[in-house]
């Protein structure tokens, strides 16, 4: 047999037939998906900041922001209210940033992730952030109310007359900072693990102790993280309404609390009050509406503080 007979075989493959049938869309549906619901959102934000500021910015004025409510709440100001707010947010965030900050720094330099008792502890931290914000309430009413307020009422005081075993400012306080505590810890942790290890072992291997390190290396390196997770602890307490209403808040006080025992009135409540409690919600509407433009400029504010705060140490830290 002649050897240029012999011919190579040649093999012609089959198309892909299922790729004549894939749309080439080049994720245009995805990303035109995805956009749409993004300008919803917008759109719904929108709608309701301009129905606040439509409604409430004809009522701000002066003596609406520094005068006392009078006739039932039905006309003057809500400085009691502004004042409580402030206060109520402050002392919260001394309660619970010490607190959370300790407890994310022992969950992730002191503790294995495998242990039991590490486990146990974020069990109780996430069941602790899925627990609703009514049941804090309860827990406050009965625990520092019920339990430690009336059991100092009982060493302290020999009177008949409540002094801590009722609602106060600090009971509302501390119910607040428990309500906020898992999110200080998350943020707190979470800029823990973003810490490069190079520089603990680099201040470890200078002879530095454990304690020192977390002091001068961990404590500074975190603190962007830290506020991060105080500033959405305010978020959440300026504007919860619940856990307040049986710890602290009070209907109507015409006067600033002066003491940590003492009630106060709060934005949040206020317009919980006004919107579902007045005689007359018609007159209390223009009120109502400029309450809750000053609890969101007034949130604005705390959280536009804390980031210029953060920003601030960024920049420090970036030029040391």
């Amino acid at each position: 047999m002649n050897e240029t007979s012999i011919q190579p075989l040649k093999i012609e493959m089959m198309p892909d037939i299922t790729s004549q049938f894939k749309p080439k869309t080049n994720g245009y549906i995805p990303r035109g998906l995805t956009l749409t619901a993004v300008l919803i959102v917008i759109a719904i934000l929108l709608v309701i900041l301009v129905n606040i500021f439509h409604g409430g910015v004809r009522i701000i004025s002066w003596d609406f922001l520094s005068s006392p409510p009078e006739n039932g709440m039905e006309s003057g100001g809500i400085f009691p209210a502004i004042f409580g707010t402030v206060a109520l947010v402050i002392l919260m965030t001394i309660a619970v940033v010490p607190v959370g900050v300790m407890t994310a720094i022992y969950l992730h330099e002191y503790t294995s992730p495998t242990s039991k008792l590490t486990r146990l502890i974020r069990i109780g931290i996430n069941n602790l952030a899925g627990i609703p914000s009514i049941v804090f309430g309860l827990f406050g009413l009965g625990f520092f109310i019920g339990f430690i307020g009336s059991g100092m009422d009982s060493i302290l005081y020999s009177g008949s007359r409540p002094v801590w075993g009722q609602p106060a400012i600090i009971w509302a306080s501390l119910t607040m900072a428990l309500l906020t505590l898992p999110v200080v810890i998350i943020s707190t942790e979470e800029a823990l693990r973003n810490i490069p290890q190079e520089l603990k072992d680099a201040s470890l291997a200078l002879g530095a102790s454990r304690l020192q390190t977390i002091r001068k290396i961990i404590i500074p390196q975190a603190i962007p993280g830290i506020l991060t997770g105080s500033i959405l602890a305010v978020n959440r307490g300026a504007g919860e309404v619940a856990p307040i209403m049986f710890t602290g808040a009070a209907y109507y006080l015409p006067y600033l609390p002066e003491k940590l025992n003492d009630q106060f009135m709060e934005l949040g409540y206020h317009i919980y009050v006004m919107a579902t409690q007045s005689p007359d919600v018609e007159a209390t509407k223009p009120i109502l509406y400029g309450t809750v433009l000053v609890l969101l400029i007034l949130t604005f504010m705390l959280n536009l503080t804390a980031i210029y705060i953060r920003s601030r140490v960024r920049s420090r830290r970036v030029g040391m």
